[in-house]
C-alpha cells in the first residue's frame, strides 16, 4: 500500500504542473496580427483582395476588377487548378437587385514545379487581377450600389498547403 507521504509528493508534483502549464489569459481583437515565424498561417492571412469602383450605364455593361495581391513566399491555386481536390481561387458575385455578372475571366496561371506535387501546378503569385462583366438592369435608377462578392482561396507555401478561406468584399457600383 502507497505511504501517504507518496501520495502527497505525486499530488504536489500533479499541481505544479499544472500551474506552470496554465496559460495566462489572452485578449482578443477583431484585428488579425501577423503570424509570427513557426505558427500557423490562414489563407486569408496570406492573401488581400482589393475591388475597385466601377461605373455601369442603366442597361450596360462594365468590367469590374480585384486586385489580388499574394504575399511573397506564397502562392493560391488558379482557377482552373491542375489537380480537381485542389480549391481554385474563386470569385463568387451573386445577383443582386439590378445587377448581374455575365462572366468572370480569370488570369493567366504560372505553372511551378513545387516539392509536393508529382507535376508543375497551374498557381497565381504576386498580384493578379480577376476580372467581372457586369450588366446593370434597363430600369435601374443612377446612384451608387454596393454589390456583395466573396473571394475563395486557398494559399500554399512550398511546403504545405493552409486551409481554404473566404475574404468578404464589397465591389462599388456607381450606376449612371
Amino acid at each position: 500500500m502507497l505511504t501517504r507521504k507518496f501520495v502527497l509528493t505525486i499530488l504536489f508534483i500533479i499541481a505544479l504542473v499544472f500551474v506552470g502549464c496554465k496559460r495566462a489569459p489572452v485578449e482578443t481583437t477583431n484585428q488579425t496580427a501577423p503570424a509570427s515565424p513557426g505558427t500557423a498561417r490562414r489563407s486569408v492571412d496570406v492573401v488581400k483582395a482589393t475591388p475597385q469602383p466601377v461605373e455601369i450605364a442603366a442597361g450596360k455593361s462594365a468590367e469590374a476588377l480585384v486586385k489580388v495581391n499574394i504575399e511573397t513566399g506564397f502562392h493560391v491555386n488558379a482557377n482552373p487548378p491542375t489537380y480537381p481536390y485542389l480549391k481554385p481561387t474563386e470569385l463568387e458575385i451573386p445577383r443582386s437587385e439590378g445587377v448581374s455578372v455575365a462572366f468572370i475571366a480569370y488570369p493567366n496561371a504560372i505553372s511551378r514545379k513545387l516539392q509536393f506535387a508529382e507535376k508543375p501546378l497551374a498557381i497565381y503569385e504576386g498580384e493578379i487581377t480577376i476580372k467581372a462583366n457586369l450588366s446593370a438592369d434597363k430600369g435601374m435608377k443612377p446612384g451608387q450600389k454596393d454589390l456583395a462578392a466573396k473571394l475563395n482561396v486557398q494559399a500554399c507555401d512550398d511546403q504545405v498547403c493552409y486551409a481554404p478561406g473566404t475574404i468578404d468584399l464589397v465591389i462599388p457600383v456607381n450606376i449612371k
